[in-house]
């Protein structure tokens, strides 16, 4: 029995990530409004009451595009107990962490910008969209929080921590990484110009430029 009790987890599981993947597919190609339930069923190559069964609503599966988009796969573990996070959180340098948690910021928003895309537009019209919206701003500052603190306890925080966090929400958010990236920024010259902006902004001493 518990043979097939293991497939039979791998196979749910397996058949969740293909409707996100596909869901994720039409959310980025035609927006959240435009995509059916029934065209994910049809992308994933299940029955929409398939769909059903797993997510309820197409805002349940736009959220679980988002979460995965954001991890880069769908395993049950937070992006701060990820091991880049681990390694940016045991930093002690103050311009080295803040150029590691950024280095991870930039690879987590290549993921998952294409798809937050799509929710910010909806949720100028979309009551549903705005409420993941605000949900996702606030987990971002939690995370910015993180390093701010962790900065702080360094001693290296030239501002108080509340104020570091708007710094980093301003710089280091999804909004800035859209609108350069639209303006035709890698996301390699968007992670400089984010380390130099925040060492220079939160830093007691910036190591990297002249006193």
């Amino acid at each position: 029995m518990t043979e097939n009790v293991k497939p039979r987890a791998a196979r749910t599981r397996a058949t969740r990530l293909r409707i996100v993947r596909a869901a994720t597919e039409l959310f980025v190609a035609n927006g959240y409004a435009a995509t059916t339930l029934e065209e994910i069923a049809r992308r994933a190559e299940v029955a929409v009451q398939t769909v059903y069964f797993h997510f309820g609503n197409k805002r349940t599966v736009l959220k679980e595009a988002v979460d995965v988009a954001a991890v880069g796969d769908d395993e049950p573990v937070p992006v701060l107990a990820r091991p880049d996070a681990e390694r940016a959180r045991a930093e002690q340098d103050p311009r080295r962490a803040i150029e590691l948690w950024t280095e991870f910021g930039r690879e987590i928003l290549t993921r998952v910008g294409p798809i937050m895309n799509v929710v910010r537009d909806a949720a100028a019209v979309d009551p549903d969209m705005a409420a993941q919206w605000a949900e996702n701003n606030a987990q971002n500052a939690s995370a910015f929080r993180v390093l701010a603190t962790q900065l702080d306890a360094m001693s290296a925080l030239r501002v108080p921590v509340d104020e570091a966090v708007d710094i980093l929400c301003a710089l280091s958010g999804l909004d800035m990484y859209l609108l350069l990236r639209s303006r035709g920024w890698s996301p390699q010259r968007w992670e400089r110009f984010v380390v130099d902006s925040l060492a220079h902004a939160l830093l007691t001493t910036d190591p990297a430029t002249p006193d």
